[in-house]
């Protein structure tokens, strides 16, 4: 059975990978934003279209997956 580590650096892990995975998800959001042929903030906010907030709630889970997926096989 191996050691535990300390709860100091289970810590710091934690805070580590949980903002490494919320700026990959922010990067990933802008690149898609930089490659549709629209401006989504512009479609959701002032054009209130519902298709594309949905579009884009799904590509947000889904690359939240992803970098999660990523993040958990690191150890």
């Amino acid at each position: 059975m191996p050691a535990q580590a300390p709860l100091g650096r289970l810590l710091l892990d934690f805070a580590l990978f949980g903002l490494s995975g919320i700026v990959l998800l922010i990067i990933g959001y802008y690149l898609w934003e930089m490659i549709t042929p629209y401006n989504l903030r512009r479609e959701i906010h002032e054009n209130k279209n519902l298709a594309v907030a949905i579009v884009a709630g799904a590509f947000v889970i889904g690359m939240g997956i992803v970098i999660a997926a990523a993040i958990a096989t690191v150890r």
